[in-house]
């Protein structure tokens, strides 16, 4: 271990207990909770296997009042519940680390769709409506039975073996909207001043305490104002907050803002970003405090904790991307940290999809059901077979690597391009998109630290020198291509007078269009087309960003960063045209209809067109068209993978290309397996 980075193993007493070390991982929503046990538990153990001294689940439902489905939450409503978050304990102490769980009421913010019970809010003036339903003003009898929830709840926990008991005090929930002076409108004990708007949670703390007694360290989240506005409480305020709930709390986890603040994409927030912030609390507590910044340099990490601003280094998304940070770090393996790229791919596939996943660690969520470990892989029983992987882009970088990984003697990867990297080689260079690139540099560092594994670049293959090649095993990852054609989603008639327009690699190749107006249409609704309408804004092009959707990158509101991005854009004078379809590229203009089938036009003299994606499988449809070739070849096995299958996301590709080398060796790699599933007893 380099010595300036010691400190970051020194071992942190929390009240009752003790860390081994300064890493921490915060509670973060992962999608299991407590309805997948055993995924979750597998989940969060890899990381205290990978060092972290502290792992947490995510948010705990206290009772059925703050129902999160269709959002999975650690639900602890009931000793079920707590029989099965008591797995995620014991995978945490397997490694030594400790255990924790977050404690939560959504209040106005829960969704309650599967209860069917009232959200309870401060005041009922001034709560959100949702789905055309008002919440109800918390009685004092409410607000004794929830307190009594968050209670027994913390002695559910303490039986079952968590560590540390938080109460959720951030992000807008229940605690939060206690205390806003905007959400808060009460004139008894628990309204108006700041004293009586902190009541409820500090009341709450001193019933969780004398809950579990000294068994417990008891934690509170708690945010202060950062960038955006935090419900109307001032970071002054907030300081006073934490110094009178200060002797009930042996930890304070400091976090800013709203989620998609605190967890803000790095398109527009840099690491560490909340520390002008969070450091403040330093002013008002001498307990210990953990707080993020999605820190992965451990000179940062040293430099912070030297400084005295937090005790502890917490992390949720770099500690997704790569659960074994701690453990690479103190043996000196640096170069081999997969370091998170900020892309909130996580939370987008923990909110939509309910299993979290990480565009640089293909196992995240994987780890149980099926059986996956980000640093150990099962050797294949032929290493002696020669591997050729093709394509150089995020699916065949991480099957080359997997495979080599795996044990095979000889794995080539040729590339046609002077780089590895495929699309995102261009990605990484669209404005924002620069640290995306991450994933590209440590495959390239993965790839060289392999002596079976070589990379050749420059060399364009044909079907027959693929035959020629000697190799057994042959690995398409060809990727795909925005068409150019006029070819469009859901659409039967094509774009007229499309080759008048560039296409995103056009345009990433040095390409533009003539200069002027100059119209992106968008139908893919994520990064590119937003990405490229910024590129040519800030070459002084007037940028027209039209787009069939009902609003500008709705995918990006599902990673956090929707309303920033359309704020930003809107910044730089890009114009926003939603609900249209593109129908000509005429000379000058650009025609189309909106949604309700009117007719549309803008003048345009330029065009972008975003439409849509095509497979690259020529090489593939040539190769497996003569099975006898391949057999006189010696090739055993030809696959595709990533977007030679189908164009998606890049996070997909890499799990695509990872999901390929892990089942190799199997009758057939590119059919879909089943996988464990955690179902209800019949």
């Amino acid at each position: 271990m380099d010595p300036r980075h010691a400190v970051l193993f020194e071992p942190v007493r929390i009240g009752p207990k003790t860390l081994p070390n300064r890493f921490y991982q915060v509670p973060h929503a992962s999608g299991f909770g407590a309805s997948r046990p055993r995924t979750h538990a597998a989940f969060r153990g890899i990381k205290a296997e990978g060092g972290w001294g502290g792992v947490c689940t995510d948010y705990a439902p206290v009772s059925p009042d703050s129902d999160e489905t269709f959002a999975v939450a650690s639900d602890c409503w009931d000793a079920e519940d707590m029989h099965r978050l008591g797995l995620v304990a014991d995978a945490v102490h397997e490694h030594g680390a400790l255990a924790g769980i977050e404690l939560h009421h959504g209040g106005a913010w829960a969704l309650n769709g599967e209860s069917r019970y009232p959200r309870l809010v401060p005041s009922q003036v001034a709560a959100e409506s949702r789905y055309s339903g008002m919440a109800k003003e918390m009685t004092l009898a409410d607000i004794r039975r929830v307190q009594g929830n968050f209670a027994a709840a913390a002695k559910g926990a303490r039986d079952v073996g968590f560590d540390i008991i938080y109460v959720y005090g951030a992000h807008g929930y229940l605690m939060m909207q206690m205390l806003s002076p905007v959400t808060n409108r009460r004139t008894d004990a628990y309204g108006g001043s700041l004293e009586n708007r902190a009541r409820f949670q500090r009341e709450t703390l001193e019933m969780v305490r004398e809950a579990v007694g000294d068994d417990c360290a008891i934690a509170i989240r708690t945010g202060v104002a950062g960038g955006l506005e935090l419900m109307g409480i001032e970071t002054e305020e907030m300081l006073e907050v934490i110094r009178l709930v200060d002797p009930l709390v042996d930890l304070f986890d400091v976090n800013v803002g709203g989620w998609p603040e605190d967890s803000g994409t790095s398109r527009y927030y840099p690491e560490g970003h909340q520390l002008p912030w969070t450091s403040r609390v330093r002013e008002v507590t001498a307990k210990p405090i953990v707080g993020v910044g999605r820190y992965t340099n451990p000179d940062v990490m040293a430099s912070l904790i030297r400084s005295g601003a937090f005790d502890l280094i917490g992390a949720a998304r770099p500690a997704i991307a790569d659960p074994f940070l701690p453990a690479k770090i103190r043996e000196g393996r640096l170069d081999e940290i997969r370091e998170c790229t900020g892309s909130n791919v996580c939370i987008l596939r923990e909110e939509t999809f309910h299993n979290v996943g990480c565009i640089q660690n293909a196992t995240a969520g994987e780890e149980y059901r099926r059986g996956w470990h980000p640093e150990l892989f099962q050797r294949v029983e032929h290493p002696e077979r020669p591997v050729l992987v093709v394509g150089g882009g995020p699916a065949g970088m991480e099957c080359a690597m997997v495979l080599g990984r795996r044990g095979y003697d000889a794995v080539h990867l040729v590339d046609a391009e002077t780089e590895l990297g495929g699309k995102l080689r261009w990605t990484r260079q669209l404005p924002t998109l620069g640290d995306w690139g991450r994933v590209i540099d440590h495959r390239v560092i993965g790839l060289s630290k392999l002596p079976n594994v070589e990379v050749i670049l420059g060399r364009r293959l044909t079907a027959a020198d693929i035959l020629d090649y000697g190799a057994e095993i042959v690995v398409l990852a060809t990727g795909s291509a925005w068409m150019g054609d006029g070819t469009q989603p859901v659409h039967l008639s094509m774009i007229k007078g499309a080759g008048r327009a560039l296409t995103p690699e056009r345009v990433m190749a040095g390409e533009r269009p003539p200069r002027g107006s100059v119209v992106v249409y968008d139908t893919d609704g994520y990064y590119v087309g937003p990405g490229i309408a910024e590129l040519l804004a800030a070459e002084g092009y007037e940028t027209h960003l039209v787009t069939t959707k009902d609003r500008v990158s709705p995918v990006s509101d599902d990673s956090l960063e929707g309303d920033m991005l359309r704020r930003h854009l809107h910044g730089l004078g890009i114009v926003f045209h939603t609900g249209v379809t593109l129908l000509e590229v005429a000379d000058g203009t650009v025609l189309g209809e909106t949604e309700f089938g009117d007719p549309w036009s803008l003048h345009a003299d330029g065009v972008v067109l975003v439409t849509q994606q095509r497979s690259e499988q020529t090489l593939y449809h040539e190769l497996t068209a003569d099975p006898s070739a391949l057999a006189a070849a010696g090739v055993r096995a030809v696959h595709l993978v990533g977007d030679a299958v189908a164009p998606r996301m890049p996070s997909e590709a890499v799990f695509d290309g990872h999901r390929l080398a892990r089942g190799i060796e199997s009758a057939d790699p590119m059919a879909p397996v089943a996988y464990l599933r955690e179902r209800p007893p019949l």
